[in-house]
């Protein structure tokens, strides 16, 4: 098969392959050259990162990534939950009755606390009700209601005796500063010590 056809029929030339005397070189015939046409700028694309800096950063990896990737594929990390519609309805009733079973449990407790206060609140207001015999009075012999409980009543000291040594904050801690003392409860506090705390 003749492959002559596809040989160029004018190679350019340039200085490097010159290889005859100058006086040929001047009566060489000047080879047309095509016209260069400017290539327009290639555009960004259309995301956050630049084109140039992805053409530049291709072999260089963030470390954000590098870290995902390690964590996803650690041994110690479980495999991604992936479920069938059936078992993932199976999931997701299971988890939606574990909430509802949380939500009636939470307010079973906040029931509980709530009439345990109002049983002390109760207690307190038959303690501040009550005078030195025993005997029940009214609101206006009583006194000791609202912020002030160690106003007196009408009635004066006989009324409401038990209630005001009940309310009386005096001597509770002893020697020991009320700022160490803390309320008893499951967990410790979210914050921890206040370092920057002053008198």
């Amino acid at each position: 098969m003749n492959l002559s056809i596809f040989r160029p029929t004018s190679r350019h030339l340039t200085p490097s392959t010159f290889r005859t005397p100058t006086l040929l070189r001047q009566n060489a015939r000047p080879t047309i050259s095509k016209p260069t046409t400017t290539t327009p700028a290639p555009r960004a694309p259309f995301s956050a990162t630049t084109f140039l800096q992805k053409r530049k950063t291709k072999n260089l990896t963030d470390p954000r990534i590098t870290a995902i990737r390690y964590h996803l594929t650690h041994p110690l990390t479980p495999r991604p939950l992936r479920f069938s519609r059936t078992r993932y309805l199976r999931h997701w009733t299971i988890h939606r009755a574990w909430l509802l079973f949380l939500r009636k449990q939470r307010w079973t407790q906040e029931r509980a606390l709530e009439r345990q206060y109002m049983s002390m609140r109760a207690a307190c207001e038959a303690l501040r009700l009550l005078d030195d015999k025993g005997n029940t009075v009214s609101e206006a012999e009583a006194g000791g209601f609202g912020a002030d409980a160690g106003s007196l009543g009408a009635r004066g000291r006989e009324v409401g005796r038990l209630y005001r040594s009940a309310m009386s904050k005096k001597k509770v801690w002893g020697s020991v500063p009320v700022e160490y003392a803390r309320a008893q409860v499951d967990f410790p506090s979210r914050e921890g010590w206040n370092h920057a705390w002053m008198r």
